[in-house]
């Protein structure tokens, strides 16, 4: 009898450490406004209309692949809730939508918003609420400063490290030419403006013999191309989004203009950018990557790849593989996943950033080998590597090693 009874005793005492451990758990769990035990609430803004809408599909992306990851069974048994609002690339409409997410739909985070202008004109009011701003979709080099905006990150390299690569590549190639720019008249443009000429030194005022900004507003950039070419330059940068992008490659081809020609990174994609502008406008533009082509039949029988095309097949079919921009979203979501699931069972705001701060060494699937994102309390840009790419027949060709873009590089 002593025996049962030490039995249950001994059951007891292991249903009792169960119990007390279960309400530990329970206990463990902490959310803020967006969070709880069966759902991430996830705001973000895209400009699905006006003169950036090419990168709608980033925004339609990331709800394709958080569809995936519900299909899946969420993140750590939660379903995400991905809200996306079109803001026009309007900054008033975008702090509209931010007020929106963040006061009626309650939101747990903004994340992926997209455009420098958009974004600059919400960062106040994100750090005031404390809500994040994660992994903002621009690499303008406001959003790696930690100290003042402790709720906002980055993700992409920066564009004034982009703009100081370019240079280097210049003075190696072309150390007498003459340079003209045509860049986007915001934060966005003047950032790779200021990484261009901080790049090129004491030879900028010398170097750079024209400057043409354009306002988003305008149909067409015929008119800057035109005038750049009759200053005599003979390297010409188009820091410009899709549109103009494409407006800027058929333009020069047009006027049958041969200069070396520099294209951002923003705006390479082969099929929002370079097939519309046509293939052979657009040889031997040089530009800069840090992630895969999924053009590229280099990556044809790799491993990321091959989840990539997956990913497709199964949960977007209908997006265009060629287009970069699919690729840029769906890395992206993948980084946002990493982060949340990192954040087990603590979907606090503050939880939320200091996890994002804590990211080590992450080879995304579509990111070029050896580019990894690193991030600490103290470094806000996930991503300060890349390589530089020339246009040859239909896709991007890599060349030279990985550069890196973190300021004094």
């Amino acid at each position: 009898m002593s025996k049962i009874a030490s039995r249950i005793a001994t059951l007891s005492a292991a249903l009792a450490v169960v119990a007390a451990t279960s309400t530990g758990a329970l206990a463990q769990k902490k959310y803020d406004t967006g969070a709880t035990d069966t759902e991430i609430k996830i705001g973000n803004i895209m400009p699905y209309s006006g003169p950036a809408s090419a990168y709608g599909i980033i925004g339609k992306t990331q709800a394709a692949y958080f569809n995936k990851i519900n299909q899946e069974g969420g993140i750590n048994g939660r379903k995400i809730n991905f809200i996306s609002y079109d803001d026009g690339y309007s900054p008033p409409k975008a702090v509209e939508q931010a007020r929106k997410l963040v006061e009626s739909d309650e939101v747990l985070f903004i994340f992926n918003s997209l455009g420098t202008p958009s974004n600059s004109a919400i960062q106040k009011y994100m750090n005031e609420k404390k809500v994040p701003q994660l992994f903002v979709a621009t690499g303008a080099t406001k959003w790696d400063d930690p100290k003042n905006f402790p709720w906002t990150m980055g993700w992409q390299p920066n564009y004034q490290s982009e703009g100081r690569i370019y240079a280097k590549y210049i003075m190696k190639e072309k150390p007498n030419g003459k340079i003209g720019i045509l860049y986007q008249n915001d934060d966005y443009g003047k950032d790779y403006v200021k990484g261009i000429k901080d790049g090129l030194g004491a030879k900028a005022a010398s170097m750079i013999v024209a400057e043409e900004p354009y306002e988003t507003s305008v149909p067409t950039i015929d008119s800057q191309v035109v005038s750049l070419k009759s200053k005599g330059v003979d390297i010409f940068i188009s820091i410009t989004t899709p549109k103009f992008a494409a407006q800027s490659i058929k333009k020069v081809a047009e006027l049958q203009w041969k200069p070396l020609f520099i294209l951002n990174n923003v705006a390479a994609s082969i099929g929002s950018v370079i097939k519309p502008a046509g293939f052979e406008n657009a040889q031997d533009i040089i530009s800069a990557n840090y992630g895969k082509d999924a053009t590229d039949p280099q990556w044809k029988n790799d491993a990321g790849m091959k989840n990539f095309d997956a990913f497709l097949q199964k949960y977007f079919p209908e997006a265009n593989r060629e287009d970069g921009s699919v690729a840029y979203g769906y890395s992206t979501a993948q980084t946002m996943v990493y982060v949340l699931k990192a954040c087990g069972d603590d979907l606090t705001r503050a939880n939320i950033m200091k996890q994002a701060a804590s990211i080590k060494d992450l080879q995304l699937e579509m990111g070029l080998p050896g580019i990894k994102l690193n991030t600490s309390a103290t470094d806000f840009a996930p991503i300060s590597q890349l390589q530089l790419q020339r246009l040859k027949g239909e896709r991007w060709e890599l060349f030279g090693e990985i550069l890196s873009g973190e300021i004094g590089g």
